[in-house]
């Protein structure tokens, strides 16, 4: 795929499912690393968007959004959360099987 995923992980997900992805060569980021910790979900949406990455999140609000018609590269939400490893697990998935141009303007469960 010409377009692989980028990801941006919200605030409330643990920094260590980023090391887990990056251990398998994926490109992503956290809000903590943007300085987007207390930024607003619009914000955070801005600047994933700005970015090209996909929002990987536990906050339903980012599905509000989503229905709103707000712009976006991509939401994947998961309304629990699941141990580390199959989060990762899923979203390594996610990033073999889907691209960008797909995930634009889409949202995607886990």
């Amino acid at each position: 795929m010409a377009n692989k995923l980028r990801f941006q992980l919200d605030e409330s997900v643990s920094s260590a499912i980023a090391k887990g992805l990056r251990m398998r060569g994926i490109d992503v980021t956290t809000s903590s690393e943007a300085g987007l910790m207390g930024a607003s979900d619009k914000e955070q949406l801005a600047y994933a968007l700005s970015q090209g990455r996909v929002i990987f999140t536990f906050d339903d609000d980012f599905l509000v959004l989503a229905s709103m018609g707000l712009e976006h590269c991509g939401i994947i939400y998961s309304h629990q959360r699941q141990a580390m490893g199959k989060i990762i697990s899923n979203l390594v998935l996610v990033w073999e099987c889907l691209d960008s141009d797909y995930m634009y303007g889409n949202v995607e469960f886990l």
